[in-house]
């Protein structure tokens, strides 16, 4: 009788120490799920004011946005254990063990709204050609990216530069704009399109007696290809990284003195200009055209977006007949399709509710893959144009037991 009670004494307390284990496993798995919970609210609240954002710009209402600056979030795991004996009548007493466990989450979070002379620079400044060759890189839609970045096209007809701009209202510049980003994007499907910076050699002749001591030792970090004793000159090589061109050849394969020549013209354009060079010879090369893209700033985006709703719906346009096919022939109508109704959207990714109607991005039909991927270059774009957020102290969660 003394060996059975015993025994289940030993059980009981075996029961309670794994139970007291057991709760770091609890707070592993808490911790868990509480991080990945706020990682979709963060995300999902900065997708619904963008959403919001396009229908302000819509009605022509100011945008705003409001960011988590901190998120700290502590956690007390609590678990209490015991024994209690348990009446059995004439047989006696047996023990049985208690446990009892408590979970407390008691987080604090930070919102700031996010405004100020240097947010509202970068809403209104336009972004610049390296921040769209980056996604470009990432092997996004080349008539994708343009159609929702850049404002206007701009070629040089007969010594004159003409702008076509990307605004349904201007039927022929936007039919132009449209065409020409379309025959870029037949390129980049048949993997010839370059998106890289022009790369050449400028050489300077430098007396010797014009370098200084302290400055010899960074003229040795040049590529001096020669020194004339009888001139008494050094001759220094250096590599210049130029700008951004996109083109449908290797812009390595010129002549160097042509990528000399390609740079200097380049050196006074706006950062926001995007140059473009479509040569014979080489695929696309059918319609064979050069110019510049003039970029957009985020403010602009949303306000096209917005406006595409009333104002400047967007309409189908044809490709130029020296277009080769895209790729699944896509050319949607829309360059994000927003959707609005009157009751909330059944099968929406996400949506809200404003001006009395529900807006979302429309994820069903042949272009979902296209809104989507739109949608998802906003995020980005707004990521790479937002200020920082003022915190006080680190992020952070804690966890207590």
């Amino acid at each position: 009788m003394i060996l059975g009670t015993r025994t289940r004494y030993v059980h009981a307390v075996v029961t309670i120490l794994a139970g007291l284990a057991l709760s770091g496993c609890f707070s592993a798995v808490s911790l868990n799920k509480v991080v990945v919970a706020y990682d979709e609210a963060v995300t999902d609240a900065l997708s619904k004011q963008l959403l919001i954002n396009i229908a302000r710009a819509q009605h022509r209402q100011p945008v705003h946005f409001t960011g988590v600056s901190n998120v700290a979030a502590t956690f007390d795991f609590r678990v209490s254990g015991g024994i209690t004996p348990i009446f059995t009548g004439e047989v006696g007493t047996t023990l049985a063990p208690l446990a009892s466990g408590s979970v407390a989450e008691n987080p604090t979070i930070s919102i700031v709204p996010i405004e100020g002379e240097e947010f509202t620079k970068r809403l209104l400044t336009p972004i610049e050609e390296t921040k769209l060759t980056l996604l470009f890189r990432q092997g996004v839609d080349i008539d994708l990216l343009l159609r929702l970045m850049a404002a206007e096209l701009r070629v040089k007809e007969k010594g004159h530069e003409v702008a076509y701009r990307n605004l349904p209202s201007d039927r022929a510049g936007y039919e132009i704009f449209r065409r020409v980003v379309l025959h870029l994007s037949a390129i980049q499907d048949r993997n010839h399109l370059y998106a890289e910076p022009m790369v050449y050699e400028q050489t300077w002749t430098i007396p010797m007696e014009s370098v200084r001591a302290d400055g010899f030792k960074n003229l040795e970090e040049e590529d001096v290809e020669s020194y004339d004793r009888e001139k008494k000159t050094y001759t220094v090589k250096k590599k210049i990284m130029g700008r951004i061109l996109i083109t449908n050849y290797d812009p390595d394969s010129l002549p160097m003195e042509e990528r000399a020549k390609l740079s200097q013209e380049a050196q006074d354009w706006p950062p926001n200009d995007l140059t473009f060079d479509i040569r014979p010879g080489y695929p696309g090369g059918e319609w064979p055209i050069k110019g510049d893209f003039r970029l957009r700033s985020f403010r602009a985006i949303l306000t096209a977006i917005g406006l595409s709703l009333a104002d400047e719906a967007e309409y189908d346009v044809k490709p130029d007949s020296r277009t080769s096919s895209v790729l699944n022939n896509e050319n949607p109508v829309h360059t994000m399709e927003i959707v609005t109704s009157e009751v909330p959207p059944l099968n929406a990714d996400r949506s809200i509710y404003t001006y009395g109607k529900f807006y979302s991005v429309r994820n069903d039909g042949p272009q979902a893959r296209w809104n989507r991927m739109a949608f998802q270059l906003l995020y980005l774009v707004y990521q790479m144009t937002i200020t920082d957020m003022p915190r006080q102290g680190a992020p952070f969660i804690t966890i207590a037991k």
